[in-house]
């Protein structure tokens, strides 16, 4: 156990974000996985963090509040439709359970870790990896981001307007290159991806900054093959038939 959280009794809950409206594929966050509910594998794996004191769902949906309750999950008020529909930022998720937890404990938690439902695939090694190694450093950083590093770089990258090709960034970070787009990609920085595994958010940062990662961002780079985040029917299957098969 991390000597800086036994000293400083740090209280860190996790949070999963499971609203009920998925378009992709309906009722995404409670459909079968392996046998139970796919969320039911983030709730699981927080209870067993020996980090976590408290694990709790944030949702819209009774029935979705009913099953994580039923898989050990901590009560919490239901979150209001207008901040649960598919464009609403996670942000005001997390400001609406603080706000609750609050009222009921009077008191913040210091740490939140996010455990997105759609990454059922997690070990408890890695979580508790994540949690000591951004301990270990937690006066330097705002949050902490599992990350895989990725071969293609922004630098290449557009957008369409009006049908025309508009490149996302015009100059690369040194100000080296004008049309960075147009240069070879070994002039470029490493670029990572965020593979929605893991995050871990100071709570001060969403109360003090009204930002949900701050500015500055520990990077916990897992392997490049580890993208498991689910989002569609297909990365469903192809996720739980991989998973059977490593059993």
């Amino acid at each position: 156990m991390n000597l800086y959280f036994q000293e400083n009794n740090l209280k860190i809950v996790a949070l999963i974000l499971a609203r009920s409206g998925s378009k992709g594929i309906p009722n995404k966050n409670i459909k079968l996985y392996k046998g139970i509910p796919l969320m039911a594998h983030s709730i699981k794996l927080g209870l067993i963090c020996p980090y976590i004191s408290d694990v709790y769902v944030s949702t819209d949906s009774k029935e979705y509040m009913d099953i994580a309750l039923s898989y050990g999950a901590n009560y919490m008020e239901l979150r209001d439709p207008e901040i649960s529909d598919d464009l609403s930022p996670d942000i005001d998720a997390f400001k609406h359970f603080l706000k609750w937890y609050f009222k009921t404990n009077n008191q913040y938690p210091d740490l939140i870790v996010q455990l997105r439902p759609t990454y059922p695939n997690r070990t408890i090694d890695l979580l508790n990896n994540c949690i000591e190694k951004y301990i270990s450093e937690y006066h330097n950083y705002d949050s902490l981001r599992t990350v895989v590093k990725i071969e293609k770089t922004p630098y290449k990258m557009y957008y369409i307007e009006n049908n025309i090709l508009k490149p996302y960034l015009k100059y690369d970070s040194q100000n080296r290159f004008k049309e960075p787009f147009n240069q070879a990609r070994q002039y470029f920085n490493d670029s990572y991806l965020h593979n929605g595994c893991i995050d871990i958010i100071k709570t001060s940062v969403i109360l003090e900054d009204d930002l949900l990662s701050g500015e500055r961002i520990m990077p916990y780079i897992m392997n490049s093959d580890e993208i498991d985040d689910i989002d569609t029917i297909n990365d469903f299957l192809k996720s739980e038939n991989k998973s059977l098969i490593n059993i």
